[in-house]
């Protein structure tokens, strides 16, 4: 399997048919998500951008950063968007026992307290089963995603990273972005384009508020 997915493969989402990987609804609603903040001027300048539009999203935030940046973090929820789990530390699951990472998402639910959130999103994509069960035990919504624009990746082009976001959406899907550093030259070129493409088409960016799994 590719480091990453730009549609996710139909067997794949069976086999996990546990994960949250879209939301089909008949309204034709997507999901915007972001990745990795908050992120001082980056993630204020996304926020800026879906206002353009009254585009609403989720961001999947790490504890750190809410730490680091509370200010930041405030502005997200004040805009009416909704917040999930990121773990506190960007911990990789496939890496780190399953004791130490609920650890660590534990905390990452100790920033987040006030949005009393139940959506989780691990990190790379990359999660044991003996995580999965115990976040699910908890009460959590493990939040993946049907298309993945790529922004993260340093030798795709901007254009590309908008060529994988208008070719695959559709009504339901979940789309991830990152407000990061690191995908900000992406991120930059390709959410505006995308925010006025989609608003031509007539989808609606909305934020999850709940996500029901299905088999």
């Amino acid at each position: 399997m590719s480091c990453y997915w730009v549609k996710t493969n139909i067997l794949v989402k069976k086999l996990f048919s546990h994960y949250v990987w879209a939301i089909p609804n008949t309204e034709n609603k997507i999901y915007l998500t972001f990745d990795d903040g908050p992120t001082p001027k980056i993630t204020e300048w996304v926020l800026q951008e879906l206002k353009k539009y009254n585009a609403k999203a989720t961001f999947f935030c790490i504890g750190n950063n809410i730490e680091k940046h509370p200010e930041i973090f405030e502005k997200i929820v004040s805009n009416g968007h909704s917040i999930g789990n990121h773990t506190f530390n960007h911990w990789n699951g496939w890496k780190t026992s399953t004791e130490d990472y609920l650890e660590n998402v534990a905390l990452g639910e100790i920033a987040i307290s006030n949005s009393k959130s139940t959506f989780f999103r691990p990190p790379y994509g990359k999660i044991k089963a003996s995580q999965v069960k115990k976040l699910r035990q908890l009460g959590y919504q493990i939040i993946l995603w049907d298309v993945l624009s790529g922004d993260f990746d340093t030798q795709i082009s901007p254009e590309k990273c908008l060529e994988n976001v208008l070719k695959n959406v559709k009504s339901g899907s979940i789309i991830v972005f990152h407000d990061s550093v690191k995908a900000f030259p992406n991120l930059e070129y390709t959410l505006p384009k995308a925010l006025q493409y989609w608003t031509k088409k007539g989808f609606v960016c909305d934020a999850i508020k709940y996500a029901r799994e299905r088999g």
